[in-house]
């Protein structure tokens, strides 16, 4: 089992679970609140909190609510039975009145300024979706919702998405339509239209094969599961530098770069451990990184200037870290 780092001073707040309730099948919304009533960190849509749950069970969920009410933090849980714990912990022993130490928010998943925007979600990736849309309402922007899942009753905000904009949302049931249509979607480019999408990864994956004709930067995907499995990648050995602490460590092919640095006593902020939550993003000072992340773009990569210490590694003999 995999442990996670101490969060960051002042990362973390104790917050009350002051409401819990059923959206649609194996799917539950969280209400979170300070006891005080005092108003909730600052957030924009697509940003994500992480739930410590455990000493070693801590999940990122996307906030769903509106960034615009500080009183409240939201979230939709949909219950993974095969998953590592965190869902079916949510499902079945948290109750309204618990304490639930949060930590974030943070946003890997920005919504960008355009004047048009196609949003595709797929299952429980409709979370991050809810508050940009509220956003690009309030921006006056056009948009466009498809949202496929395996049937509606699986399908949390389907129907308040569809009474509340009609002409905008258009709702997919697998079992009613089949799979979503995105050669039809993503067939011929647009220059003025951003895509986001949030689901399952082959959907993920089909979406960014059939919009790779689109212009660059066009496209942007946030997962939940890592997009590369690390134990088909080689690795091998190299150093690391930590400037701020004056240590240098050696990473061996079957370690982390984020278990060699807490090895040699420098605690870092970590959750995930697959790349997908960038919480232990770290500052590159100097070196190439081998990036094996899910959320840094192709552009992002390049520049060298950051990277996810656990799952990307060296593509050079030394690194140079901030830490």
């Amino acid at each position: 089992m995999t442990t996670t780092s101490l969060p960051r001073p002042g990362g973390e707040l104790d917050l009350t679970l002051v409401r819990k309730e059923p959206l649609a099948e194996g799917v539950v919304r969280l209400g979170l609140a300070r006891p005080s009533g005092e108003r909730l960190p600052e957030w924009s849509p697509g940003a994500h909190i992480d739930l410590v749950l455990g000493p070693d069970l801590v999940r990122q969920y996307s906030l769903c609510g509106d960034p615009g009410d500080a009183s409240l933090l939201q979230v939709a849980v949909l219950r993974e039975p095969e998953g590592r714990g965190g869902s079916r912990y949510v499902h079945d022993t948290l109750a309204e009145g618990d304490t639930v130490r949060v930590s974030g928010p943070r946003n890997h998943f920005p919504l960008v300024d355009s004047p048009r925007y196609l949003f595709i979600a797929g299952g429980i990736g409709i979370t991050p979706v809810l508050p940009m849309i509220t956003a690009a309402e309030r921006r006056g922007a056009d948009w466009r919702l498809v949202y496929g899942g395996r049937s509606r009753d699986t399908m949390a905000f389907a129907g308040q998405l569809a009474r509340a904009h009609p002409h905008r949302v258009e709702v997919c049931p697998q079992d009613e339509s089949g799979l979503l249509d995105l050669d039809g979607l993503l067939g011929s480019p647009a220059t003025d239209t951003l895509i986001y999408c949030c689901g399952p990864e082959p959907l993920l994956h089909e979406v960014e094969r059939r919009s790779a004709s689109w212009p660059e930067g066009t496209l942007h995907i946030e997962r939940f599961t890592p997009k590369v499995r690390l134990d088909d990648v080689p690795s091998a050995s190299f150093e690391v530098e930590l400037s701020r602490s004056g240590i240098t460590v050696t990473v061996p092919p079957d370690k982390t770069v984020l278990q060699s640095v807490e090895e040699a006593g420098v605690q870092v902020l970590s959750s995930c451990q697959e790349g997908t939550c960038g919480t232990c993003e770290t500052a590159v000072l100097d070196g190439v990184v081998d990036h094996r992340d899910s959320l840094l773009t192709t552009a992002e990569q390049a520049c060298n200037d950051t990277m996810f210490i656990c799952v990307s590694r060296a593509a050079c003999p030394r690194l140079v870290l901030d830490l």
